[in-house]
């Protein structure tokens, strides 16, 4: 096991510095943050000596490496406009974020596993039938049109709950029900096919020929082994959960890194642009290793094949 989660940790440091690189090199692509800095009738001087200050001015691969030593230690820069750290900007940035993407998270699994197992267990009846509608409306419906309808339902006629904003358990409901209901159809799906495919296994027969009931039957033999594949990809879709964060974010004014990282993007404002997306990568392999820890200790088989 030590080795299996020493060999994982050196592929995600990989994956990091790779994402750390692309970012910057796009970035530095893109455009030139000196020209929206100045004036736009700065002579020469004056954008040199912005470009100087801001050490554009070095080789690209000079000022990542610049950039990869300070960022270890904490250190991304100051904002070229809030003139505060990246760091402490993000981070403060970050944390609603996190909080709608587990509240996200959470409500899906809330929806998917009890609805998949059961039309895994009602299969080709009407409930089946019911919950594969609802699967595919939910993946065809857009994240910021169920966002704007729950706007229009529970905040403008029932006056229930609150439009926008952060701070409440009241503000999480109708932001996390649209990101979980982005997530929701495909785990849904997978609970459902896992299920099905290991009820016609031999154990889950000898499992019923020794009288056990059939609730521990689905729990304790059938959903153990079908959650492996979830698991799975309930890491990966994390990352699309904070890509969709950016659009729940916009739709609820919530204050999190994902409106403030399209913000920097599109004020070329550096130092925050890469101090979020150090961050969320890191993020996101911290998800992936610990779900591939999980799915190591769930089956052992995975570990030795690895």
């Amino acid at each position: 096991m030590k080795r299996y989660a020493l060999r994982q940790v050196v592929q995600l440091a990989v994956v990091i510095v790779g994402i750390s690189m692309l970012a910057f090199a796009i970035l530095h692509v893109i455009g030139d943050p000196v020209t929206l800095l100045l004036p736009q009738n700065a002579g020469k001087e004056e954008y040199a000596r912005y470009n100087k200050l801001l050490g554009l001015d070095k080789p690209i691969y000079v000022q990542y490496w610049k950039f990869a030593t300070r960022a270890v230690q904490g250190d991304f820069g100051k904002s070229w406009y809030a003139d505060t750290p990246a760091f402490k900007l993000v981070l403060e940035r970050m944390l609603p974020t996190l909080y709608l993407t587990t509240a996200g998270l959470v409500t899906a699994l809330l929806i998917a596993l009890p609805l998949g197992i059961l039309a895994a267990l009602k299969r080709h009846s009407f409930v089946d039938s019911l919950c594969t509608v609802a699967a595919v409306a939910g993946q065809a419906m857009p994240i910021f049109w169920l966002g704007i309808m729950l706007i229009i339902i529970f905040a403008v006629q029932l006056r229930l709950l609150p439009a926008s904003g952060y701070g409440t358990w009241r503000h999480f409901l109708m932001p996390s029900f649209t990101l979980g209901a982005f997530l929701a159809p495909i785990t849904m799906r997978l609970v459902r096919s896992g299920v099905i495919e290991i009820m016609n296994m031999e154990y889950i027969k000898t499992a019923r020929a020794k009288g056990l009931a059939e609730r521990l039957v689905v729990i304790k033999h059938a959903f153990r082994n079908a959650c492996i594949p979830v698991i799975t990809v309930l890491g990966l879709q994390f990352g699309q959960l904070l890509g969709g964060a950016v659009v729940t974010e916009t739709v609820f004014a919530w204050p999190g890194v994902a409106t403030l990282t399209v913000d920097a993007i599109r004020n070329q404002d550096f130092p925050v642009v890469q101090c979020a997306v150090v961050l969320l990568a890191l993020i996101i392999v911290a998800v992936n290793f610990l779900v591939d820890m999980i799915v190591g200790l769930i089956d052992p088989r995975i570990r030795v094949g690895a």
